[in-house]
């Protein structure tokens, strides 16, 4: 049973003419971390909707095809039985926090499932625990940073127990050393708990460090998928979606031209500096001019 299973998806938004989502084919397997990259109006965030029912129960459209949630027809199965499996955070976190203190955020979700009190307290630790955010527990969240009220909504998922976390550009607003906590704490979801990940990015640079697999779309459709590597490869094909290449890859692109017949693929800084260290070393004039 796959996590997530798309055959011959298409949705139109109500009052519009294009397909937001258009023959979209897709697997993703129980506890991988998947990327879907794109830019605005690729269709990446339909189809996070999509995966937990808000399209097409709660955006009005047309939709065509199948959609599976760990073997339940999404269009059979109302969002409020879909959340118990799949949880959503969206790009602004401030969207989803309206209670006054961090732990009654988090408790929001188990209370309305009518969860008894002693494991609410329970799952509201453990949530706010895997999310660094022990001890907050009586903060405002108005009165948090970003990067900390999008830690706050992570949990508030989190608590509700489920087998898929779904983000929805959740870096936007981050410095890129708050872009990289949060994509090593999503990485860390699912290497301890086996979670599956389904994030939406504009920017590769980040998230593909820490995913199993990228998805590249454009116009609704799904043009690559494959191992980040192998998909930040391909520049013309990063270009042709309006995405900029990463500073990596434009690292990689600079030594093949000072080294002809090499070939560089980077996903880390430390992998860049261990390679230009081990060129330098080999007294190649050509990575030193």
């Amino acid at each position: 049973m796959q996590a997530l299973k798309l055959r011959g998806v298409r949705f139109v938004h109500a009052g519009s003419q294009a397909r937001a989502l258009d023959g979209i084919d897709l697997d993703i397997a129980k506890g991988e971390f998947v990327t879907l990259l794109g830019a605005n109006g690729s269709g990446k965030s339909t189809l996070c909707m999509l995966a937990n029912g808000l399209v097409p129960h709660a955006v009005p459209g047309t939709f065509e095809g199948t959609a599976e949630v760990f073997g339940l027809d999404v269009s059979k199965y109302p969002v409020t039985v879909l959340a118990t499996m799949v949880g959503m955070v969206f790009q602004e976190p401030e969207s989803q926090l309206f209670c006054m203190s961090v732990e009654e955020e988090v408790a929001f979700g188990p209370e309305n499932l009518a969860v008894p009190r002693e494991e609410i307290a329970e799952r509201v630790e453990w949530a706010l625990s895997l999310v660094g955010m022990t001890g907050l527990n009586e903060r405002s969240p108005s009165t948090l940073s970003g990067g900390e009220k999008q830690r706050v909504a992570i949990a508030a998922a989190l608590s509700m127990r489920p087998s898929m976390l779904i983000l929805d550009e959740p870096a936007y607003a981050l410095d890129p050393v708050g872009r990289g906590d949060l994509y090593s704490m999503l990485r860390g979801l699912k290497d301890k708990l086996g979670m599956t990940v389904l994030l939406a990015e504009r920017e590769a640079e980040d998230a593909a460090e820490f995913s199993d697999r990228l998805v590249l779309m454009e116009r609704g459709k799904i043009l690559r998928s494959g191992p980040p590597r192998e998909v930040l490869s391909d520049p013309k094909m990063l270009d042709k979606i309006g995405l900029e290449p990463t500073q990596l890859g434009e690292v990689a692109s600079l030594l093949e031209k000072r080294l002809p017949g090499k070939r560089f693929s980077f996903l880390s800084v430390d992998e860049a500096e261990v390679a230009i260290v081990q060129e330098v070393l080999s007294g190649r004039g050509g990575v030193r001019g």
